[in-house]
């Protein structure tokens, strides 16, 4: 209901919206009008990101959701995740480099579950990383456990701002000053996400700089 309520009138500002910053009806007489209904549109897609945010952090806390475990080679999702973000790494020319196992190792866990997971933190890893910088992945069976590690290049954070940084609403930079956009709620979610899969995430600082984010899932069965 909550859903409901929220998306359906903010639907409709983004829509009207894009109607008229793209003068699908006839020209709007003052630019300004255009730019100013651009600017609506915009902040609707914020406010719409942000509200499907809050409403994912309520679903998976009350472990509302309805995940379906499947079995395949973690390569995969990292794959797919990693190529959903290529137009913002791009944007900030990052490289994405992968190490991993060979065969890739098998892992449990809901599909559309694990690329969120791994999307979230990639996002995170490229909105700290300066331009031009590297952004590395690893992956490897560990036991019964398949670990997958996104590692930035950015300032990192002191060891004692991790738990918090575990907190829906938290930031890594001060929040008068940092210049990167999101409201703090990928790394909850993605925390969440892998409780639900009984798995766990938990961030490490690197030596000098950098912050490392380590997700942990049940293997699967062997690939091949």
């Amino acid at each position: 209901m909550a859903s409901h309520e929220l998306r359906t009138p903010l639907n409709s500002v983004i829509g009207f919206s894009e109607i008229l910053a793209n003068e699908r009806c006839g020209p709007l007489g003052s630019p300004q009008y255009k730019l100013y209904a651009e600017h609506v549109r915009v902040s609707g897609h914020k406010l719409l990101r942000l509200i499907n945010q809050m409403l994912e952090i309520f679903r998976l806390d009350g472990d509302l959701c309805d995940f379906r475990p499947i079995c395949e080679p973690a390569a995969n999702a990292i794959d797919d995740a990693v190529d959903a973000l290529q137009a913002v790494l791009r944007e900030k020319n990052l490289t994405v480099s992968v190490a991993s196992d060979a065969p890739s190792p098998s892992v449990r866990a809901d599909a559309a579950g694990l690329r969120t997971v791994l999307g979230n933190l990639l996002q995170n890893a490229i909105a700290v990383s300066p331009v031009g910088g590297e952004i590395r992945v690893r992956c490897a069976q560990r036991g019964d456990r398949v670990e997958i590690a996104i590692a930035d290049n950015g300032q990192g954070v002191k060891p004692g701002e991790i738990p918090r940084l575990m907190r829906p609403f938290e930031q890594g930079e001060d929040a008068i000053a940092r210049s990167n956009e999101g409201c703090g709620l990928g790394l909850p979610i993605a925390r969440l996400l892998c409780r639900n899969m009984n798995g766990s995430l938990r961030l490490t600082c690197l030596p000098g700089r950098g912050l490392e984010a380590i997700v942990a899932l049940p293997a699967g069965e062997a690939p091949g």
